[in-house]
């Protein structure tokens, strides 16, 4: 008897809990519920985040001894790489240096030569048995840096040439400063007596130099002047328009 009730209470409680869990609430909350606990143990072991990519744990793999001598060997191909560019560059520059100074020597060569044409001309041309001066070739062009000019010309003396001419000669630079024109004389009074502008030949004598103005000065038109020893006017004027 007792235990026919027992049994009958079981399967009372039995019927009764599988209806209980039947209940559309009760499976919902047990199946929240399953997510939340299986949530926090899936973060419990992945502390780092969703984060789980194949780069990113290769990223914080650190490098294998391979790879690192593989990256030193290019870092030393490409350093001898950039140091042979160099060296080519430098012999770039250092050619085209020679080649600019070879023109450039090659340049003042042939106005040398034109100017000894020019003088033979001259020597051979009329007039050239009257006593007298003759200049021959006079240039005058801007030099490398801002203000600088260099000059060039052969003087000549013409007749029987007896004696020597002796004497100096002088320039006269015309030029445009700040909308004015004016005119500056070298060499300056004290240094007249310098030896670059002195003369002393029978037959000729090439002169050549340089002279400097403000950088912001044009220069328009220079006039040479020769005087001869013991005398204060000019013996013979030229001038030379630059512009």
């Amino acid at each position: 008897m007792k235990s026919a009730a027992v049994w009958r209470c079981l399967g009372a409680l039995g019927h009764g809990g599988l209806r209980f869990v039947r209940s559309p609430y009760v499976i919902g909350a047990i199946l929240v519920a399953a997510v939340a606990v299986s949530y926090f143990a899936w973060y419990a072991l992945n502390p780092d985040g969703w984060d789980t990519s194949a780069a990113s744990v290769t990223d914080s793999r650190p490098p294998t001894e391979a790879e690192t001598v593989n990256l030193e060997r290019q870092s030393a191909q490409l350093k001898s790489e950039v140091a042979v560019l160099e060296r080519q560059l430098q012999i770039e520059r250092a050619s085209h240096a020679d080649i600019a100074k070879q023109m450039k020597s090659l340049s003042d060569e042939n106005a040398r030569l034109r100017d000894d044409i020019a003088l033979l001309q001259a020597v051979a041309g009329a007039g050239a048995g009257r006593e007298g001066l003759r200049l021959s070739s006079v240039r005058v062009e801007p030099a490398g840096d801002a203000g600088e000019y260099s000059y060039r010309m052969v003087l000549l003396q013409t007749g029987s040439r007896d004696r020597p001419f002796q004497g100096s000669y002088q320039l006269l630079v015309n030029v445009d400063q700040d909308g004015t024109r004016r005119g500056v004389i070298l060499p300056i009074a004290s240094a007249k007596t310098e030896p670059p502008f002195q003369l002393d030949f029978r037959v000729q004598q090439r002169i050549e130099g340089t002279f400097r103005v403000a950088p912001n000065a044009v220069v328009r038109s220079v006039q040479v002047r020769i005087f001869e020893a013991g005398h204060v006017q000019p013996k013979l004027m030229q001038t030379v328009t630059l512009s």
